[in-house]
């Protein structure tokens, strides 16, 4: 056994000397001399670049300072703004005056302003994930009792996608013959595409052709009463989504996805095994309750075997942790996207997520306003569609029509107002078994029961907001044992 002693110490590498933070403050004085002798320089990078990207404090106030005096109209130059700057600010030895007559003097051309203010932005973000990377150290090592290591992993996420997402210089306006380009790529996406879509099939025709399926970066809220097929619609669109995946190595190495769609579902509400029986009740036709309760044969046992041998090759990921905030649903989506790839995310439901501690405190309708809102960036940000559900308020009760609208949206201001598409689940056979009258009245009975026969194994899906398309309601099939919507037959089509 080897001993070790205090001389070993010794013998170790010195520790490394202090290592000042990236930066170029030459460029920072060329783009600023380049600013004040023609401020046109200043509109080449004022789009992504922000006084904080400067890593010195003067050079943070010159530029906001020119910044100001440009965006009114007035001429930002050495004369113009040493009145805004103290006189006897000593730079580096330099008064106010000299200083900015220097940086005139050194001032490169416009023509390369922007590629000295790209240099000087992307020092800043080598800066910034410096200091992410020193805080997950200090944090790691002075960790709070009730911090988790998982926590810590979804904020540093969360850290280094907002530095990611924020003033990219690679963004603002594009020629319209790229967003043309874009359109045509689309459309020609869509004509290979099984049924003809631009979007995610749901796997229900009628809805497909009613929507062109779930378009990527949308927020489409799915809303509906307890009991009305929410969360079985849900799980039978993410379902036919999952199995109709398909995809291909591309030349850089990675899959990407031909048809149908890598599928996220986070299921704040139920169980993975209670979501798992019930894809396997809907697609062997066995009632989940027969299955939990073991009232099977040996044919069905057949049919649940062979069903979960095919489900598990699906592209179906779910998350089942209850109590989880809208920033924790988002870091776990960016890691499902960038592990596994992701085509579409379920959210069941929103009013089960929480916000930030700050909004909660305040109250549940701007708790929710922050969730929307997110889950749209987040739509926007992954470039997949999100399929969120939603409760609606008991108003729906009281009224005599009990076909939901867009003001029962629980919290709706920033519901309807955030989602690209709002879906509504209402069954009339819910509330017809409800209605049952005594047998001894046979005149109504007899009405009761020709309604019945009406309403029985059908459900509307109704299309209260589309931003790409009309609204309007579409019917289907409804199998309640087994929580399995369908298309209804050719003879039958959607109502407008």
């Amino acid at each position: 056994m080897a001993v070790f002693d205090s001389t070993a110490r010794k013998q170790l590498p010195a520790e490394p000397a202090f290592r000042a933070p990236p930066h170029n403050i030459e460029a920072e004085q060329a783009l600023l001399g380049a600013i004040l002798v023609n401020n046109e320089a200043f509109y080449r990078v004022s789009d992504f670049l922000e006084p904080k990207h400067f890593l010195e404090t003067i050079h943070q106030r010159i530029y906001e300072l020119a910044g100001g005096l440009i965006r009114a109209g007035k001429l930002a130059t050495p004369v113009t703004l040493k009145t805004f700057l103290p006189p006897d600010l000593d730079i580096g030895g330099l008064g106010v005056n000299q200083y900015l007559a220097r940086l005139a003097a050194e001032a490169t051309t416009i023509i390369n302003a922007e590629d000295y203010g790209r240099t000087v932005y992307d020092l800043s973000v080598r800066r910034d994930l410096i200091t992410i990377g020193e805080d997950m150290v200090n944090l790691a090592y002075e960790a709070p009792v009730d911090a988790t290591p998982q926590s810590h992993i979804e904020e540093a996420e969360r850290k280094l996608y907002e530095l990611a997402e924020t003033g990219r210089y690679d963004s603002g306006f594009q020629r319209f013959a790229q967003a043309l380009t874009t359109a045509v790529d689309m459309a020609a996406h869509a004509y290979q595409r099984d049924g003809g879509l631009s979007g995610l099939a749901t796997g229900l025709s009628d809805l497909d052709s009613r929507m062109g399926g779930l378009q990527p970066s949308d927020l489409i809220i799915l809303a509906g009463r307890p009991g009305m097929g929410k969360t079985a619609l849900a799980t039978n669109v993410a379902y036919n989504v999952a199995k109709a995946w398909s995809g291909e190595v591309r030349a850089d190495g990675h899959m990407a996805t031909v048809n149908g769609g890598i599928v996220g579902f986070f299921s704040l509400e139920m169980s993975a095994e209670q979501l798992a029986t019930r894809i396997i009740s809907e697609q062997t036709g066995i009632p989940s309750n027969k299955i939990r309760r073991g009232a099977i044969d040996e044919a069905d046992f057949e049919k649940i075997k062979d069903i979960s041998i095919e489900l598990q090759n699906l592209p179906f990921y779910v998350d089942e942790t209850g109590g989880l905030s809208i920033g924790q649903l988002a870091a776990r989506a960016r890691r499902l996207k960038r592990q596994r790839g992701l085509d579409l995310l379920v959210v069941d439901y929103i009013q089960l997520l929480q916000g930030t501690s700050r909004r909660s405190s305040e109250n549940r309708v701007q708790e929710i306003t922050e969730i929307t809102t997110r889950l749209k960036a987040l739509a926007k940000e992954l470039n997949v569609p999100v399929l969120a559900l939603s409760q609606l308020s008991r108003q729906v009760e009281g009224r005599e029509d009990k076909r939901p609208q867009l003001a029962d949206l629980r919290e709706s201001g920033s519901i309807e107002q955030d989602a690209d598409v709002v879906l509504f689940v209402f069954r009339e056979e819910y509330y017809h078994q409800m209605r049952k009258p005594t047998e001894a009245n046979r005149e109504k009975f007899a009405e009761w029961m020709a309604e019945g026969e009406r309403v029985a194994g059908k459900a509307e899906v109704i299309i209260g907001k589309q931003r790409h398309g009309p609204t309007g309601s579409v019917e289907l099939q409804f199998d309640a044992a087994v929580t399995r919507f369908a298309s209804l037959d050719s003879a039958h089509h959607s109502q407008f």
